[in-house]
């Protein structure tokens, strides 16, 4: 035993060196400090090593934060597989989904400005999606689409890529995101149909890819410009954008098979402007995002959003007679925004609403979102804890891979 915590010593010397070179927030003296266990977090290293070795991943990133400080920040495994590249912490990852909350923070700002009310009908922003009918029989909405319904995706918008519906099938033929900008794409989703009729389900789709429009409607500005000003920048978050810049092309992670995402890892400034999944990012970076969130909308001197806003976000949108049991809810299984998880959704990403029901540990309130490329992400208020995971795998894998990670990080908390 005396013996093992000297090699966990040594090891964790070992880290505070490597995370004092990429240090996106401050760095405890030692894990115990923000009540971690030194030994419990090398079973993490051991794991990720581990699966690395099985081929399960090509690599990872892990960054472990509580009350504002860095207790693990761990790289392991490979950039890149085929030509051993090692992974590095300041790795960059295509995020997908993990774009939402990101632009979900612009429309709040853009509406804490008064520049847009989320209880309006999205038309008064987007005219073209006035018109819009419910399903292929092609039936008047009962209600109108508001932003607050993009928002927490009741907007009766879908991907087509977790359905069977005949409205799923539109989607996948339509090509929507072959589009050659955001006005494009929306006017291609405004000629069909919706999947639900606005408010009566929880279905996951291109709903943030429209507020993505909508900020550049009311803000004048194109959506990669009114982000880098308002939230990337301020933030000091140099690695967070569209595409990777040519500085950065040596520090792409790449998945060792092929994942859900269309396309190569964008090394150029895209036409289109994903604002629901397009973005590319750090560990580092995205746990400075998390962690203005966990401080109500503030690091480090600069605020991002108020307080109360930041606590709109983060409790549960969902009304209360929406169906929340579609396909995509249910394949997202312990993730999925469903009573018998105890979760819900909130305006941009997943929240914990019960502390039981769930096979994940966790605290009511802990909001959380994920890529389908492999990256996720949890902040739990409770506990003044953060974990950004930074891997490329393909789709089968996630969901097990995340429940892991999510597991070996609360298991370390002792205090």
């Amino acid at each position: 035993m005396r013996r093992l915590r000297s090699v966990v010593a040594a090891m964790s010397f070992a880290l505070v060196a490597e995370v004092a070179l990429c240090q996106p927030l401050p760095l405890a003296s030692r894990p115990e400090d923000i009540g971690f266990s030194s030994v419990r977090l090398e079973r993490i290293r051991q794991r990720l090593h581990a699966d690395v070795d099985g081929g399960r991943i090509p690599g990872a990133v892990l960054l472990v934060a509580r009350h504002g400080r860095i207790a693990s920040l761990q790289a392991v495994g490979f950039r890149e597989r085929a030509t051993r590249r090692p992974m590095t912490q300041d790795a960059l990852f295509r995020i997908a989904s993990m774009t939402k909350p990101i632009v979900s923070v612009a429309i709040m700002a853009l509406a804490e400005e008064g520049r847009l009310d989320i209880g309006a009908p999205v038309a008064q922003y987007l005219p073209e999606l006035e018109n819009v009918k419910v399903g292929v029989e092609r039936v008047a909405p009962r209600r109108p689409m508001t932003v607050q319904d993009l928002l927490r995706h009741t907007s009766g918008l879908t991907y087509g890529i977790f359905g069977n519906s005949r409205v799923d099938e539109l989607y996948r033929s339509s090509e929507i995101f072959r589009s050659a900008s955001l006005a494009q794409m929306v006017s291609a989703v405004a000629a069909l149909p919706l999947a639900h009729h606005p408010g009566e389900a929880w279905e996951y789709s291109v709903s943030t890819d429209v507020l993505g429009r909508i900020v550049e409607v009311v803000s004048g500005r194109e959506l990669d410009a009114f982000i880098a000003e308002r939230i990337t920048s301020p933030l000091k978050m140099p690695d967070t954008g569209f595409f990777a810049g040519a500085a950065t092309l040596d520090r792409i992670a790449l998945p060792d098979a092929e994942i859900a995402l269309p396309g190569p890892f964008p090394t150029s400034r895209p036409a289109l402007l994903s604002g629901g999944g397009g973005m590319v990012s750090t560990a580092g970076d995205y746990a400075r995002f998390s962690q203005m969130l966990l401080n109500g909308g503030e690091l480090e001197g600069v605020r991002i959003l108020s307080p109360k806003t930041v606590e709109l976000m983060t409790s549960d949108q969902i009304p209360p007679e929406a169906e929340r049991h579609t396909s995509v809810a249910l394949l997202l299984d312990a993730f999925g925004p469903t009573p018998e998880m105890g979760s819900g959704f909130g305006l941009g990403f997943g929240v914990r609403t019960d502390p039981g029901r769930n096979p994940l540990p966790g605290s009511v309130g802990t909001f959380s979102w994920s890529g389908i490329a492999g990256t996720y992400f949890w902040a739990d208020p409770e506990e003044k804890l953060l974990a950004v995971v930074m891997t490329q795998i393909p789709q089968p894998a996630l969901i097990p891979y995340w429940r892991q990670m999510r597991t070996l990080v609360y298991q370390a908390v002792m205090k």
